[in-house]
Formats: structure tokens, sequence, C-alpha cells
């Protein structure tokens, strides 16, 4: 499944594709995929909808920043090496 995103206002971001929320605080919000990691920054950030089983994510707040990066620069070394 590819990820999908959409922001509404620069108040409210909704995820589908999100296997993971790795942090989430008022200021920033990890959420990982299965090909990519996003990095939301802002202001009053607030979970409102969390389902993993169906790979869903929904955040409100300020959003100021959305970043993208590659998981597959998370692999351990020798997985890196011996592909």
């Amino acid at each position: 499944m590819s990820n999908f995103i959409s922001i509404e206002n620069q108040n409210n971001i909704n995820i589908n594709g999100a296997t993971k929320v790795v942090s989430s605080t008022q200021n920033q919000a990890v959420v990982e995929s299965e090909e990519t990691s996003i990095i939301i920054s802002g202001s009053d950030l607030e979970v409102k909808k969390l389902d993993l089983d169906n790979k869903e994510v929904s955040f409100s707040g300020k959003i100021t920043n959305i970043k993208f990066s590659d998981n597959s620069q998370k692999l351990p070394l020798l997985k890196r090496i011996f592909k």
C-alpha cells in the first residue's frame, strides 16, 4: 500500500499507509510507513485518530513542516553490505 497524505487548512493532516507512530509531542510527530518516515513539525500537535490495523493516522494542530526520509537508510550495516 502506498502512502496517501492529505492536509486540510494547515491544521489537520491524515496519513494512510502508516505502520508505526515512532513519537508524538506537541511540536513534532514521527510516523513510519513501509517505504518512508514522515516527520511532521508544528505547534499544538495532537493525535486525533490512530488506527494502525487500517494504517491510518490523523493529527491536528498548526502544521509548519513535513519531511520525508527513506527507511532503507536505517538498515544495519551488515544488511546494507550483504544485500
